[in-house]
């Protein structure tokens, strides 16, 4: 198992827990960066969501509302930017401090406004990673996870996938196909070319909690999924874990158990 040096939490004491998963026992559980310098992709991700530190076993933790975010340190190569990960996606109630966080850590970015005239800012952090920032004055909370972006050749095979397989509601997001997954969604934007997997990419994967997580992958298993690491009880962390990859190159990690203590 890799060694990882932070997993974050932003958020208050009610947003501890992930919220309820679908009716297929899936909700999103974290997103996994692997990047040679762990200190200085936390730093950003600290002065731009104000994390607030948790554990997990010995783990280091930070959490969005929704979303728990790991950051290990590892070989790496490429950028999310061509890979089956694109980017992902946050809401703010102020993007005027996230764009004033950003310039004071020199991150680059781009402004502009979503197809329903939504102020969001598309920066990219240390070692490559997109990430899209978009405004919600009406947040209950000062960030919030949104959605995980991916690129296929076929996106509306790659949403039937996670449909089929995690119990995902089918919809469309700025006239592209989407699935929700409580609690965000995953965009699939068309590409010409497959892109790169992203296994080792700085933005390597994204994981989902599951209930009751052996049977689920058993399940998955009778309908011809394949796996990259078959279900496994970490008991010194408390976690059970599997990892699987989708058709368009998404690495996913399952999960039983992330919940900080």
């Amino acid at each position: 198992m890799r060694r990882v040096l932070f997993v974050a939490a932003f958020s208050a004491c009610t947003f501890a827990q992930l919220p309820a998963p679908n009716a297929a026992g899936v909700e999103f559980g974290h997103i996994h960066l692997r990047v040679h310098d762990g200190k200085a992709q936390f730093k950003v991700w600290q002065d731009v969501f104000a994390p607030e530190m948790k554990k997990k076993g010995p783990m280091q933790v930070l959490q969005v509302p929704g979303i728990y975010i790991i950051i290990s340190a590892g070989e790496t190569n490429g950028a999310s930017e061509g890979s089956a990960i694109n980017h992902i996606g946050f809401a703010v109630k102020d993007l005027a401090a996230a764009k004033a966080k950003l310039k004071s850590d020199k991150i680059p970015f781009k402004e502009g406004k979503s197809k329903d005239h939504v102020p969001q800012i598309f920066a990219i952090f240390p070692e490559g990673i997109g990430i899209e920032i978009t405004e919600d004055k009406n947040l209950a909370t000062p960030v919030a996870f949104t959605h995980v972006h991916l690129a296929a050749v076929d996106p509306e095979a790659e949403t039937a996938w996670y449909v089929k397989h995690f119990g995902a509601m089918a919809t469309v997001r700025h006239d592209l196909p989407a699935a929700v997954i409580p609690s965000g969604e995953i965009d699939v934007l068309k590409t010409q070319m497959p892109q790169a997997p992203t296994k080792n990419r700085p933005l390597d994967h994204m994981s989902f909690e599951v209930k009751n997580l052996e049977e689920f992958c058993k399940g998955l298993q009778a309908d011809g999924v394949k796996f990259n690491f078959e279900y496994h009880d970490i008991e010194q962390l408390h976690l059970k874990v599997a990892f699987l990859t989708d058709p368009a190159g998404a690495f996913i990690e399952l999960t039983e158990g992330i919940t900080p203590e």
